[in-house]
């Protein structure tokens, strides 16, 4: 009992200690719940980061994922919102197993301090009742001894004196054995008194306060190993999903050793390949010969008339050049506007300019003729910038190179087929039904499934016709592909232009002044003449000199090949003057020229240039 020795007088300082202790366990339960939120806090940021650079449905990025790299960011995005779930699972177990236990652990204590505080109060009550009894009973005691002591003396003095009668001395000896009857009595309550005190004390200092103090020495040293438990719990929480972290991790890094550089890089070549055959070599031209060269149509036209010597479509030239030049400035080199000018607007006003309607065109230039000649025997090229994405391309992606085109029609092609199946599926599906509802006409009606055996039916004519066309497509652009010789590309060609079935071998890329390309019809009667290789006769052409300067009267949307826009009051330069079609030929720099109709601008022509 040192223990309760050593503390039976510090019942105060006990009190003091063990509400500490409960101080300390909320406050450890407070540090956990605000750990848990933290937990639950970055897990939810880990998903919402996770979730915002997921690929979007439906988008350009699920594209990108073909790519190893894009596939490895995806799965770190995947494991990092494993990795949160995991942080999740953190809080719930600390919340479970730490807070809400010593959440209800720290009432029972609190029960438990109450109850052994109010046990230790009620005996130290006790005890005290008992001390101030046995007070009370002392006092009493020597009260009556002082009592029956001046009874006693009174009683002698009385019996001394000889004046005082008997009576009055008999009376004070009766006094005297009554007061020292009640010391007696006082005596022998005092004596039990503090008889039961000694007894109670005893009781009170090796009993009831040592088995007081006992139970709170335990019921603190429970606090003490709970506490402990519990960070040991807090600790073994974080331990135990550390393999499944080092798990995400190891999935991320897994996914990071995945990458392919060398496939990306095939997927890439495999994205963008066209098809174009590279161009050939260009011929060397002896310009030591005299040579009568212009840039002018009538004298290219001339030159032929002349019976001079043209080079072989089938020679290597320049002319395989063609998709990577910018051809409406090569139209406005060969022809100016096939279709009279539109007439000046009423006003200046831009909204009452009109563009003009199509008329029917003229007898073209000789040279003009030539160009289109070329182009309707050369095999359909696309350039690259027909790529850009966006906007709605033609059913046949004629808009596309020869390489790129084939994959998007297979994959028509098979998108087609499974249609198909899946429409066959449902009609083998109600067939049976039908059957079933012959055999078994309670089961159902079997006309019912008739209309809809018929909509099948009709669908998946649809769709096998769509197959053929498809295919057809397919089979075209497969025969195109450069594998081929120059001499079966040159019959294909021709062939191509004749044949009616092929009706998108005739368009002709446009450049729009965005930059992109796009397909138009050709509005032109082709001649199915054979063709021949001309590009040397315009590729080294200096650019035409000008001849005078212009200023624009009102504002021309220049929307047909071979025209230029123009803003009222813009001035330019003029390089070729009206030839009676109602067409000037106009500059705005070195990249930029075409016609623009001669009633919409003013002309000051050079006299010494004109002269000239």
């Amino acid at each position: 009992f040192f223990f309760c020795y050593s503390l039976q007088d510090q019942f105060d300082n006990l009190e003091k200690h063990t509400q500490w202790g409960i101080d300390v366990l909320e406050k450890y339960i407070k540090f956990v719940k605000e750990r848990t939120e933290i937990e639950l806090s970055y897990a939810k940021q880990l998903r919402n980061l996770s979730k915002k650079y997921q690929p979007k449905k439906n988008s350009k990025e699920e594209e990108e994922y073909r790519y190893t790299s894009a596939r490895a960011f995806l799965a770190t995005l995947n494991e990092m919102n494993d990795y949160a779930g995991q942080h999740e699972v953190i809080s719930e177990n600390m919340t479970s197993l730490i807070t809400g236990e010593l959440t209800r652990y720290v009432q029972e204590l609190k029960q438990e301090r109450k109850s052994h505080f109010h046990d230790g109060r009620k005996a130290q009550q006790h005890i005290e009742t008992c001390w101030k009894q046995l007070e009370a009973s002392k006092r009493r005691f020597e009260r009556d001894c002082k009592e029956a002591d001046r009874a006693q003396q009174y009683f002698e003095k009385m019996d001394a004196d000889i004046n005082v009668t008997k009576a009055d001395v008999e009376k004070a000896r009766q006094q005297a054995q009554l007061r020292h009857q009640m010391a007696e009595d006082s005596k022998a309550e005092y004596s039990s008194t503090l008889q039961k005190f000694n007894s109670e004390q005893h009781d009170h200092y090796y009993t009831h306060i040592p088995n007081i103090f006992q139970k709170i020495q335990e019921m603190e040293e429970r606090r003490i190993v709970r506490i402990g438990e519990s960070m040991k719990t807090f600790a073994e929480v974080d331990r135990q999903v550390i393999p499944i972290i080092g798990k995400c991790l190891d999935e991320i890094t897994k996914a990071a050793e995945s990458i392919d550089h060398k496939n990306d890089s095939q997927l890439v070549i495999e994205a963008f390949k066209s098809g174009f055959e590279p161009p050939g070599d260009i011929d060397f031209e002896d310009f030591t010969q005299p040579m009568k060269r212009t840039i002018s149509e009538s004298s290219l036209s001339n030159s032929r008339g002349d019976g001079k010597s043209e080079p072989k479509f089938g020679s290597k030239s320049k002319g395989k050049l063609w998709p990577f030049i910018k051809k409406n400035k090569l139209m406005s080199l060969l022809t100016s506007p096939h279709q009279p000018p539109p007439p000046p607007p009423a006003s200046a006003s831009p909204s009452a300019v009109p563009n003009g309607p199509q008329s029917p065109k003229q007898q073209k230039e000789p040279l003009s003729h030539r160009f289109n000649e070329f182009m309707t025997s050369k095999p359909k090229i696309h350039c690259f910038r027909s790529l850009k994405r966006g906007g709605a391309g033609p059913e046949d992606f004629s808009n596309l190179p020869p390489e790129q085109r084939r994959k998007k029609l297979q994959q028509k092609v098979d998108e087609l087929n499974r249609d198909i199946q899946k429409e066959m599926d449902q009609r083998d599906a109600l067939t049976k039904m039908k059957d079933v509802y012959i055999k078994n006409p309670q089961m159902g009606d079997a006309a019912s499934v008739d209309h809809r055996l018929a909509e099948l039916g009709q669908n998946i004519e649809k769709l096998r016709i769509e197959v053929q066309k498809f295919e057809g497509w397919l089979a075209e652009v497969e025969g195109r592909l450069p594998m081929r010789t120059d001499q079966a590309r040159r019959q294909s060609g021709l062939y191509e232009a004749q044949n009616t079935s092929a009706v998108n071998s005739c368009a002709q890329d446009r450049e729009s002044p965005d930059g992109s390309y796009t397909e138009e019809q050709s509005q032109e009667t082709e001649m199915k003449v054979p063709a021949t290789d001309f590009d040397d006769e315009f590729d080294d052409e200096e650019p035409l000199p000008t001849i005078g300067t212009c200023k624009a009267l009102y504002t021309f949307e220049g929307q047909n090949e071979g025209t230029i826009s123009v803003a009222e009051g813009e001035m330019l330069y003029v390089i070729e003057e009206d030839k009676g079609d109602g067409w000037t030929r106009i500059r705005r720099n070195e990249d930029e020229e075409g016609y623009v109709p001669t009633s919409y601008v003013e002309v000051y022509l050079d006299k010494n240039a004109k002269g000239a």
